[in-house]
């Protein structure tokens, strides 16, 4: 299973607010940190904004910081909400259309079984748990 980019800089965004919480983090400044787009880190602290996981404020010592400790943020939920839309494969999708194997294939429950299992695994697991070291660098 492969997670999508969005995802992926989602959770780094999350794993380094936690590991200064209380602490406000601009746009800027994460994206400078992890070499990735100002545009697309925007993009998706607004859809973690909008979910309820962080808060924003603009301004001077503006930012995004987390909206409740991260021993509260169980990472199902959080890959849930960041991979919203992508399903596993294009069978397991919504309004995927007809599939050529459909009422032959074995596959199909397995897979949904197995992304079950892999969120399951992670709803026992919270954000405290992955937060990043504090290290002199930050």
């Amino acid at each position: 299973m492969r997670l999508t980019t969005f995802t992926d800089y989602g959770l780094r965004m999350l794993m380094r607010m936690a590991s200064a919480p209380g602490r406000a983090f601009s746009t800027a400044e994460l994206a400078e940190e992890f070499g990735l787009s100002r545009n697309h880190l925007a993009k998706i602290m607004q859809h973690l904004a909008r979910a309820g996981l962080i808060v924003t404020r603009r301004g001077g010592g503006g930012g995004a910081a987390l909206a409740r400790p991260a021993n509260e943020i169980m990472l199902g939920a959080v890959i849930r909400l960041l991979e919203e839309g992508q399903p596993l494969v294009e069978c397991l999708g919504t309004g995927s259309g007809a599939c050529v194997l459909d009422g032959r294939c074995r596959l199909k429950a397995r897979l949904r079984a197995a992304e079950a299992a892999f969120l399951a695994h992670l709803d026992r697991s919270t954000l405290a748990d992955i937060a990043l070291d504090p290290s002199p660098q930050f």
